[in-house]
């Protein structure tokens, strides 16, 4: 690779070779020896930071697991009392000889009153944005930090009586907070109050560097041009140099005069034969590291790295053929988006551990995901999320946090959104993952269509969408535009609402028909959106998390225990509803769940396999949702232990490059290869129809071939072929060695047969491989245990007189007799 130098100076090329002494920004956590208290009361506890007062709570053993049976009912007391966290800490002289210190909060939710050694020095409001105060004054050799949290209730009453009309959706809409904490249909009401992010000293001396961002101006494949915009803080005028390191190689040495105080300035530097930035199923994520050194003679001020991948996003909305597009552009190439929403992975966030991330995210790879959507009613998340997903190469759909309501717009709460916005684009917007900016979650649609307007006047319906205009078509876009280096904002999702005939024209789109008005699953097939953002059904968590809920080692789903566990009014009753209609349905709690999880991902599958073989009139498939923040029957793919339920196996080979995909038209079956790679696929496409204990019935072969980034109609076999009944038959459809097994019935239909399932399980270095066989097909294939680890797959079909080889990843011994299976033969059979 060739770098080229911009702007190199003799001063430069004698810093590369001189001592350099390290004056930047000395930083003392405060995390140790901190105490809590409900207000009232008079003894004090230890804390942990940063933390949650449920989590304080139960460390110190004072209340019981809030995610067991119903004691989220019995836990509501803690959200309505004021809560105090305190600590000493030492800053000895000479911390306190620096000419400037700074206690820093990245995190305090929410309504919070803060006194340094007995003196009022903050009151924040407002649990996603960071806070700062100058402490050089009243610092002391030894100091105590008091920080009283008030609950949201008191405040979120006094907000609303100020208001002469009544604002949708409750009194959550007042506090800048995580709104899921407020219930959801998937969540449980837990009103957090705590320190949720880092305390810090920050001290220095002359110079200090507030912010960098690396704005990307041009790039092709010849270089990339870019600028370090700094901001900086400066005590004088003074003449420094600035250097640019990529990769550990200078490229730009620049002479700059500082003015005293808050400056910003910006310097040009470019790559040569840059590498680009593609998301995993595309090619390598590339990560450069750029780092920034400020000298003023022989010394270091300041000096930051950050990790920049290099690539062009764009969201192409204009009109083609008549129809207004939806699509992403990376690098120039249009990209089939596949992945699902994202939540907070823990109604309490500090339980979230570095672990956590790591594996969710490596799942969503895993899944062939290759983008996720920051849903906006939970938080802007940790930097270690977003640096994840820089590296393993997955693109956000990252939204504000506003969700399903309308929000207040007097000048406070604009001002409140305004710095919040600045906060959290500065932090995240050198992140190569960030694809795109959204307003808000479903609050235009619910404006247009969920009966919120009903019984306002003109007046109270004019000022409140004013407001939503102010935050949604005005500070957030004017922020984006200009804090990013062009990166697309859109203003609420989905564009237009299920009740606007335009959703499947224009724009994203969110499907609740299926679901929420019980329309068959078929319904996906025969309504594709251009972008479908947000589409589910609920299923079953996995066996363990139910025992740790109902604290039971059999399957219980009707106690109530368990049965506060499901958030929807209707959840119960639509999940059988839906099975009558396609599945056998079980007799026992235990088969239920099995067969409620193969629901959730035939359903679901339909969609996916919908969208993608529209491509490219549809160009994104993300499904609702990926993840739990506690064990609860929801539309996840990955339950609230980290347990994979059927969805997302069926995702992981549903999103493959490569799919081969079928639809049922009358007496058709039409058989599409979907390719979303860079190149074309060329090969031998073999279809063969074969009973259920793998006669052969009928086959053809040809030469089939699908152009890069395109799906293509290869086949359609007509059902005429079929000469017994077509409960009894299936066809295998092979293409370049991937093989799909495609039915014409119901599953409910199929005319399964028990039969015994041969396997053998073999120690591996890292864990097990299980190897199945059968004489007769296994639809839907199960396989549980006790022992902690994951399957590779699941939920499979296991066709007669093949051998299917299942890797299983664990730290732990397994025994064969802890090992267990289910298929759906079992089920239908016995009925």
């Amino acid at each position: 690779m060739i770098y080229r130098f911009a702007f190199l100076l003799f001063a430069g090329l004698c810093f590369l070779g001189c001592k350099k002494q390290d004056k930047t920004v000395s930083i003392t956590d405060i995390h140790d020896s901190w105490q809590f208290k409900e207000t009232a009361a008079k003894d004090w506890n230890t804390a942990s930071i940063p933390a949650t007062v449920h989590s304080n709570l139960l460390e110190n053993q004072m209340i019981d697991d809030p995610f067991v049976g119903d004691n989220e009912f019995k836990l509501q007391w803690i959200s309505e009392k004021d809560w105090e966290y305190k600590t000493t800490f030492e800053a000895d002289a000479s911390l306190r000889s620096k000419k400037h210190i700074e206690l820093h909060f990245d995190g305090l939710d929410t309504y919070a009153s803060v006194y340094l050694n007995d003196s009022l020095i903050l009151e924040a409001d407002n649990a996603f944005r960071r806070w700062k105060k100058d402490v050089k004054k009243i610092l002391r050799d030894k100091n105590s930090l008091r920080i009283v949290f008030k609950n949201a209730t008191e405040i979120e009453e006094v907000e609303k009586a100020k208001l002469y009309y009544e604002l949708p959706e409750g009194n959550r809409v007042f506090s800048r907070k995580p709104q899921f904490h407020y219930g959801w249909d998937w969540g449980p009401k837990f009103i957090t109050s705590g320190i949720s992010g880092p305390v810090q000293l920050k001290a220095w001396d002359d110079l200090k560097v507030e912010d960098i961002f690396i704005r990307q101006e041009k790039m092709d494949n010849e270089r990339a041009l870019l600028t370090a915009e700094i901001e900086l803080t400066a005590d004088e005028s003074k003449t420094v140099t600035v250097e640019v390191k990529v990769n550990g190689d200078a490229v730009s040495s620049h002479e700059m005069q500082l003015r005293k105080g808050r400056s910003d300035y910006r310097i040009p530097f470019e790559i040569e034969d840059p590498q680009w930035w593609w998301t995993h199923n595309l090619g390598d994520p590339y990560l450069y590291d750029i780092q920034v050194n400020i000298f003023d003679s022989r010394a270091l001020y300041a000096s930051k790295t950050i990790r920049k991948g290099l690539r062009t996003i764009e969201l192409v909305t204009q009109e083609e053929e008549g129809k207004k597009a939806f699509y992403f552009k990376l690098n120039g190439v249009p990209v089939f988006m596949k992945g699902a929403n994202y939540i907070p992975q823990n109604s309490f966030q500090d339980r979230v551990k570095k672990e956590d991330y790591e594996r969710l995210l490596s799942d969503a790879v895993k899944s062939n995901m290759n983008m996720l959507r920051v849903w906006g009613g939970g938080i802007y998340e940790k930097d270690i999320f977003y640096d994840l997903c820089d590296e393993k190469g997955i693109l956000l759909w990252q939204d504000f946090m506003f969700a399903c309501a309308m929000y207040p717009g007097d000048e406070a709460f604009l001002q409140n959104v305004k710095e919040e916005a600045i906060d959290n684009i500065k932090r995240l917007r050198n992140h190569s993952s960030i694809a795109l900016w959204c307003g808000n979650n479903e609050n235009s649609e619910g404006w247009a269509r969920w009966g919120w307007q009903a019984g306002k006047s003109e007046e109270q319906k004019e000022r409140i969408w004013g407001h939503y205009q102010a935050v949604f078509n005005g500070i957030l876009p004017e922020q984006v535009k200009r804090l990013t280096d062009d990166i697309p904002y859109w203003e609420s999702s989905p564009k237009y609402g299920r009740g606007d005939e335009r959703y499947i024209s224009e724009g994203d789109a969110h499907d609740w028909w299926v679901w929420h008005d019980a329309y068959p699953f078929e319904h996906f097939e025969e309504n594709v959106p251009r972008f479908m953002s947000e589409f589910g059904f609920q299923g079953f968590p996995s066996y363990k998390a139910i025992k740790y809920v109902t604290q039971s080692d059999s399957i219980d789903i009707s106690g109530k225990n368990f049965v506060s566990h499901q958030k929807h009014s209707r959840g119960f009753q639509l999940i059988r509803e839906y099975m009558e209609r396609d599945f056998p349905v079980p007799d026992t709690d235990e088969d239920y769940v099995y067969v409620s999880q193969l629901l959730q991902a035939y359903g679901i599958g339909k969609g996916i396999e919908a969208q993608r073989r529209a491509m490219p009139y549809c160009m994104g498939s993300l499904y609702w949702q990926l993840n739990d923040c506690w064990p609860v029957v929801s539309w996840s793919g990955i339950d609230g232990l980290g347990e994979w339920k059927a969805l997302q196996y069926t995702a992981k080979h549903a999103f493959e490059d490569l799919l081969l995909s079928s639809r049922l038209q009358q007496d058709t079956l039409e058989i599409n290869l979907v390719n979303d790679a860079l190149s074309g696929l060329k090969g031998d496409l073999k279809l063969s129809l074969i009973d259920f204990e793998g006669k052969e019935l009928w086959k053809t072969e040809m030469p089939a071939e699908v152009g890069a980034n395109e799906s293509k109609l290869v086949y359609r076999f007509p059902l005429s072929v079929i000469g017994t009944d077509r409960k009894e038959v299936a066809l295998k459809v092979d293409f370049n060695g991937k093989e799909r097994v495609f039915y014409f019935v119901k599953p409910k239909e199929l005319g399964l047969k028990r039969g015994k399932i041969e396997r053998q399980i073999q120690k591996k270095e890292s864990g097990y491989e299980i190897v199945l066989t059968s004489d007769t097909l296994q639809k839907d294939v199960f396989l549980y245990t006790d022992t902690e680890g994951h399957f590779e797959d699941n939920f499979f079909d296991l066709l007669p007189g093949t051998e299917k080889r299942i890797q299983f990843s664990t730290q732990a011994d397994l025994n064969e007799k802890d090992l267990h299976l289910k298929t759906l033969n079992k089920i239908i059979d016995s009925q």
